[in-house]
């Protein structure tokens, strides 16, 4: 029996349009605009000087406010090692620069004629594997392949501590450092001579979606973004939810002993999310959505135990309230990593990507 396959579209309009799988999506991308403080000029009419300011306090590393404020300029793409080319584009593990750290990557580029400003990009960042275990040229092959056959630069970091990257890694949930190290994977790319600065996309699965939504609200740069399954809801959902909502599943997923360790630590400092709402706004991505830079696509399977599709769905719905273009894709079917969605999925990203970065 054939799977039934739904999908969710938003526009700027807020119409929700429910489609077959034949069905293409129509996104209406529209520019908002975001205010900007106005000035007001003030006639001085005594030498007095003015005011000393009051000492502003600095944002937690976590707040979307600290990752604004940061540089990010990675550093030029050091080639570290040739690996056998694919179907139609050069295959090598590159490395650059995120915070004095030594980050490693794989980087595919197209063979051909190089367009006049150069590859449009795609920013690969995966999911959670465990640090010890991960290879750089391992695990996400046919998600790789597809990005890099349709005639984009393929960069995939591997974040602190994966692999052969320098530094620590402490995870993604209670420290800003793989968003970091992301960052500044976007600022080296935008320096490699064969990429086009201004085509920048971003996709993310799981973890990674995280990483994904976190740095489209942080930086311009990223003109269109695609998450698969992603950890997407705002913090005070996934420390209230995400357990609970899993069945338990998030027993073996990066969360493992998140209880004990950061959101503990978190709540004892800045207090609970019930008790300290601001705080826990200020370090989720979701608070920030009016400013996001691009159109988001998500996808995600209903049977996933995981990640909980309901995230994407909340998310989705908080882009529409925003006025932000949004297309979401559920698979009655689907597991966290979509396996038998996965042709379907790849489709549509590869679409989306092409609508917006070609």
């Amino acid at each position: 029996m054939p799977i039934r396959r739904t999908c969710i579209i938003a526009t700027l309009a807020g119409l929700l349009v429910a489609c077959g799988a034949a069905a293409r999506p129509a996104v209406v991308a529209r520019t908002i605009p975001t205010a900007l403080p106005s000035r007001t000029a003030t006639a001085t009419q005594t030498a007095t000087p003015p005011a000393t300011p009051e000492p502003t306090a600095t944002p937690h590393p976590l707040s979307i406010a600290a990752l604004r404020q940061g540089e990010y300029p990675g550093s030029r793409l050091a080639l570290e090692q040739p690996l056998e080319a694919g179907i139609n584009y050069a295959r090598s593990i590159v490395s650059y620069q995120s915070e004095g750290l030594k980050i490693y990557a794989l980087l595919t580029v197209p063979f051909g004629e190089r367009p006049a400003a150069g590859w449009p990009v795609i920013v690969f960042n995966h999911g959670y594997i465990a640090p010890a275990e991960y290879r750089t040229t391992e695990r996400y092959v046919n998600y790789m392949g597809a990005l890099s056959r349709s005639g984009y630069i393929v960069l995939r970091p591997d974040y602190r501590g994966h692999g052969s990257s320098e530094g620590v890694a402490r995870g993604a949930y209670g420290a800003p450092d793989y968003v970091v190290d992301v960052l500044n994977a976007v600022g080296a790319i935008k320096q490699y001579s064969d990429a086009d600065p201004a085509r920048i996309g971003m996709w993310g699965h799981s973890m990674g979606g995280y990483i994904t939504l976190r740095v489209m609200v942080a930086t311009r740069d990223i003109k269109a973004g695609v998450i698969w399954a992603g950890v997407v809801a705002s913090y005070p959902d996934m420390v209230a939810n995400w357990s609970r909502l899993t069945g338990g599943a998030g027993v073996a997923t990066p969360v493992a002993g998140w209880g004990t360790r950061w959101t503990r630590s978190l709540s004892k400092t800045f207090g609970s999310p019930q008790s300290s709402p601001k705080f826990w706004s200020d370090i989720s991505a979701n608070s920030f959505l009016a400013d996001i830079s691009g159109p988001l696509q998500l996808h995600h399977g209903s049977i996933d135990q995981v990640v909980p599709a309901i995230f994407s769905e909340t998310l989705y719905q908080q882009l529409r309230t925003a006025g932000q273009p949004a297309e979401l894709y559920l698979y009655p079917q689907g597991d966290h990593n979509l396996r038998l969605n996965f042709e379907e999925a790849m489709q549509r990203t590869l679409r989306f990507f092409e609508e917006h970065l070609k």
